[in-house]
């Protein structure tokens, strides 16, 4: 019977490798897997065996997400147990699987893949991100910041990387809820467009522009970035947490937009999600298929060399790298505990599957970042200006400028 084989693999896992979970059969059959279990897995059915017997970051979360197992405890000691059971079954499934090249990403998919990932409503959003709602990675300064503080840094360390003054024309690519925009604009004094492919977003970051009396200097556009029109339009360009959206076969064709659209002499920031396999493979043990299917349909991670390549090849000139895998990691775990605290209204909301769903997403992508296994990138760059003295760059000999007060 099924039930004395999954007892006998956990009896079995328990001499292997302790672990601090107790896992409950479907006819109320126990398992511990040490002495203290701080953890609770129930398999709700038989068919929830199959998940269980040879796991992956995967097939748990789906097991998770389709209601075939329950789970109580600390959402990272969850987590961390989930990677443990992973790594018992098949350990090619560390290595990854290599992304599609094949992939479409036509304006319509890619409008469609962004409206299924942020169209869920704004309210969900909203009750676990900061008051700004910046869905990207934030930036600690210390370490000791609450999330709305990390955010604002971030948004500064952008707007002083992109050296933005009065006057200049800014635009944002994927510019979400308007909130780089409205900083940029109101701290700033640019003049700023946003472009956004989510109506949820395009509606509200329109009404907080009106709210914050910027309209004669914020437009924000339901526009795909490649329908911008114009050719060296733009001082400064900034794309924040969009380019994990673009596709690998397209980085060229991406990066090409933007030295379009920059003034030669203009400075852009791209800061994206990135592969930490040089193969551009995709998450290790799993996960990378689990949010593939259930959060970022068509999302592709390069790796930071290839879009440093990338980007260099479309005729910019990478003048800083910096990477923020460990202030991910915090901005993750922030979110993740903020939809635990809110996970009652946020079912109500989207309803029990896509909460669970975000709840997997959030505290596995945390756990992601902390271990190493994906990273991110600020890539800043410019468009060289010919001039008298050779290619010409709007930047300071040193960094200083990055870091000192506004």
């Amino acid at each position: 019977m099924i039930e004395k084989q999954v007892v006998k693999y956990l009896e079995g896992l328990r001499k292997r490798q302790p672990l601090p979970l107790r896992v409950k059969l479907w006819n109320g059959s126990s398992v511990a897997l040490d002495d203290e279990p701080r953890v609770e897995l129930r398999l709700n059915d038989a068919a929830s065996a199959r998940y269980f017997l040879k796991p992956s970051m995967s097939s748990l979360g789906e097991a998770f997400v389709e209601g075939h197992i329950d789970v109580d405890g600390d959402v990272r000691e969850i987590v961390a147990i989930a990677e443990h059971l992973s790594r018992t079954g098949d350990e090619e499934q560390g290595r990854g699987k290599l992304p599609s090249w094949l992939a479409r990403h036509t304006r319509k998919s890619d409008r469609k893949a962004i409206e299924y990932h942020y169209d869920v409503s704004n309210e969900f959003y909203s009750l676990w991100l900061d008051p700004r709602m910046v869905y990207s990675c934030a930036y600690f300064r210390t370490g000791d910041e609450d999330l709305e503080t990390a955010q604002v840094q971030k948004l500064d360390h952008i707007c002083r990387k992109l050296m933005l003054a009065p006057g200049q024309t800014l635009l944002d690519i994927g510019c979400g809820w308007g909130a780089m925009a409205i900083h940029a604009a109101k701290h700033y004094g640019v003049k700023a467009v946003g472009v956004t492919l989510s109506t949820n977003q395009y509606e509200l970051a329109r009404e907080r522009v009106r709210e914050a009396g910027l309209e004669d200097r914020v437009e924000i556009r339901l526009q795909d970035y490649r329908d911008v029109p114009g050719d060296a339009s733009f001082d400064r360009i900034s794309s924040i947490g969009m380019f994990e959206h673009v596709g690998l076969k397209n980085l060229r064709g991406y990066f090409d937009t933007v030295y379009r659209l920059l003034k030669p002499g203009g400075v852009a920031m791209n800061h994206g999600i990135t592969s930490s396999d040089a193969d551009n493979r995709s998450v290790g043990l799993g996960a990378g298929d689990f949010i593939d299917k259930y959060v970022f349909p068509d999302g592709e991670l390069p790796h930071v060399s290839l879009a440093i390549r990338e980007l260099s090849a479309a005729g910019l000139e990478l003048t800083d790298a910096e990477s923020l895998r460990r202030h991910y990691a915090k901005t993750l775990w922030f979110w993740s505990e903020g939809f635990e605290r809110n996970v009652a209204r946020l079912t109500a909301l989207a309803g029990e599957k896509r909460a669970r769903i975000w709840r997997v997403y959030l505290a596995g992508c945390a756990h992601a970042f902390a271990h190493g296994w994906i990273n991110i990138y600020q890539l800043q760059a410019i468009r060289p200006r010919p001039g008298a003295s050779g290619a010409e760059s709007p930047l300071p000999l040193s960094r200083e400028y990055m870091y000192g007060e506004r």
